[in-house]
């Protein structure tokens, strides 16, 4: 016999109309927890009340709804596109989701005659061009490096044209890993042909880069240009090796990505293949926890929110089904964001099959190796949660450590570990502001109770509670900031992680009492992790907040510039040697500087006998 609840939910589905729209899932509390589109709103929506096997996920979900609610539509298009602004703006906890796009890092060529390249977190209609996302920051600055290196790109701070001919330039020019536009040695137009051909790469098209620098290096070499002939013969042999790093899988040429969903009991991974000119030039996977639904309607919205951060190609490989009718309506939306059509399909068989399959086997491949390493993770926490007489199982882990030069450049660290694994999204650093002195004791207590504070109330990380808190230090920690959660009624296992003369935690002590870990091999492994994690955040927060005062007080020595003005210069330029480089216009130009402030911090690292640039 259904419950209440779903027999009310069960009538209120069977009001709904048979039309386009977008539903939304809510739990006891009112917070929306998935959000869903159908082309027949009714039917999609009275399907989650029906008894029948949803599978672990949807059974999951289905037994959360306490409500839900809908926005009507007129074409399944629209549903779409309102669906992922949907999801974007709640967050739902059960709605496969990408991370945001600024967690990714693209390459960006900035518009204009002089154009440059560099890493980006952030994607924006300026009229650039941008390629991406990466897997990590590393493989977008090598790729970078890379191409940069190959056509002799300048890598350095100064902008063009406006610091053409004002400066001499630098070593990069002398070693031949610099077209110098400084100078200039090149002209605004072939300095624009390099970067066509650096955008080219970035796109896994070798083949016509490699063919248009042979013509200019043999056309260097007739008009007698020697040295610039050589440096196209050495930016083909780079180009010659990158070429072949990339995987040749198809024999057509024609640009597709390839996306395959693997679906675990600790998480699903969706793996996507960039074919360009029928090489694999990228390749990246998305995991995602065993909370978030795996269905065709889920599909859609996530390769629309994809596409929002990339350039959708002319084809698009699925390795399962989706209906006709969703694969059109998705075709449609990217579509109109590429400005030519875009076709989504299944192949049954042959080469495209073998690509879907391809992808499969990556999204396989480290759904296995995420399983391992939580396998791992999730063993010690079962572990801890019996060493310690935990009543919950410690999903959330907090540990907390002080870090200090002298009397000065107090900070204390808040790493969290979720599931076993760091959380670096919800790390802080805490400037302790009112304890006086080396008080390790007062400054944990500071930070404590300006953490403790945030519980429950909303904030992104800091309105979680954590299930258990680690303290770098003793049983004197543990008494220090055990009355601060009794004061709070605040659920929350506290120990402190005690030392040995190596430096490593040999045990864990309530206050007043110690538990030993050195027996159990993986839980003190997860435990010295977690301590040198820490550690290491917290000498880097304290080493920040000193380069930060020293560039401050540095500054503070030119008349007129107090800490206001001291900390307008360092945005606009974030190290000193920017600082000192930069010439009288540019700091005249800065919103805040004045004229005469500019005159006066140019004066100040530059001798009397330099004339202003």
């Amino acid at each position: 016999m259904p419950s209440e609840r779903i027999l009310r939910l069960r009538k209120k589905a069977a009001e709904l109309p048979l039309c386009p729209g977008v539903y939304l899932m809510k739990n006891s509390e009112g917070q929306v927890i998935y959000v869903g589109k159908s082309r027949h709103l009714k039917n999609r929506v009275s399907s989650y009340f029906v008894e029948t096997d949803h599978g672990i996920k949807t059974a999951r979900m289905v037994a959360n709804i306490a409500d839900f609610d809908y926005i009507l539509c007129d074409t399944e298009m629209e549903a779409l596109t309102l669906e992922n602004v949907l999801i974007k703006q709640y967050s739902p906890r059960y709605n496969i989701k990408l991370k945001d796009a600024k967690s990714y890092p693209y390459i960006h060529i900035t518009a204009g005659d002089w154009p440059r390249i560099e890493v980006t977190r952030t994607r924006k209609n300026d009229g650039g061009t941008y390629y991406g996302p990466y897997r990590s920051a590393a493989m977008a600055y090598g790729a970078l490096e890379t191409v940069s290196s190959i056509f002799a790109l300048p890598t350095c701070k100064r902008v063009f044209p406006r610091d053409i001919g004002k400066e001499r330039p630098c070593l990069y020019r002398q070693m031949g890993r610099c077209c110098a536009p400084c100078v200039p040695d090149i002209s605004k137009e072939d300095y624009a042909h390099l970067i066509r051909c650096a955008g080219k790469i970035f796109l896994g098209n070798t083949k016509e880069a490699q063919a248009e620098l042979r013509r200019r290096m043999y056309e260097a070499s007739d008009k007698e240009l020697y040295e610039l002939a050589a440096h196209y013969r050495k930016s083909l042999e780079a180009l010659a090796q990158l070429s072949e790093k990339q995987k040749v899988v198809s024999a057509d040429t024609e640009e597709r990505d390839v996306f395959a969903l693997w679906e675990g009991d600790l998480c699903s991974v969706l793996a996507v293949l960039q074919i360009r000119g029928g090489k694999l030039c990228y390749k990246n996977e998305y995991v995602f926890s065993p909370t978030e639904l795996t269905e065709a309607g889920d599909i859609t919205a996530l390769l629309a929110n994809y596409y929002e951060s990339a350039d959708p190609p002319k084809e698009i490989l699925l390795d399962r089904e989706i209906d006709e009718e969703s694969g059109v309506v998705l075709s449609q939306v990217l579509a109109q964001k590429a400005n030519h059509a875009v076709r989504v399909r299944t192949p049954k068989r042959g080469p495209l099959k073998q690509l879907c399959d391809m992808a499969r086997d990556n999204a396989r491949h480290r759904a296995e190796s995420r399983h391992e390493v939580e396998s791992k993770s999730q063993k010690a926490l079962v572990k801890l949660a019996s060493l310690l007489g935990l009543e919950v199982f410690p999903s959330r882990i907090e540990a907390y450590d002080i870090s200090n030069l002298g009397q000065e450049y107090i900070t204390c660290s808040m790493v969290v570990y979720q599931d076993g694994t760091p959380k670096k999204s919800d790390y802080r650093t805490f400037r302790i502001k009112s304890t006086e002195g080396i008080d390790d004791y007062g400054a944990m207590k500071e930070a404590l109770t300006r953490r403790l504070a945030h519980i429950g109330d909303g904030t992104a990380s800091l309105g979680e509670c954590p299930d258990l808190i680690l303290l770098d230090g003793g049983v004197g920690h543990v008494h220090t900031i055990r009355p601060l959660i009794e004061e709070n009624h605040l659920p929350i296992a506290l120990f402190g992680m005690v030392k040995d003369d190596f430096h490593k935690t040999r045990c864990l002590t309530d206050g007043e009492s110690e538990v030993s870990i050195a027996a159990e091999h993986g839980v003190y492994v997860f435990i010295y992790g977690i301590q040198e994690e820490v550690h290491r955040v917290a000498v880097k927060g304290t080493m920040g907040a000193k380069r930060r005062s020293l560039k401050h007080s540095s500054l503070e020595k030119i008349p007129g510039i107090g800490p206001a003005k001291a900390a307008i210069l360092l945005k606009a330029f974030p190290t000193m040697a920017q600082l000192k480089a930069a010439s009288l216009e540019s700091l005249s130009a800065i919103k805040g500087i004045s004229q005469t402030d500019a005159l006066r911090v140019y004066a100040y690292y530059h001798p009397p006998t330099e004339k202003p640039s």
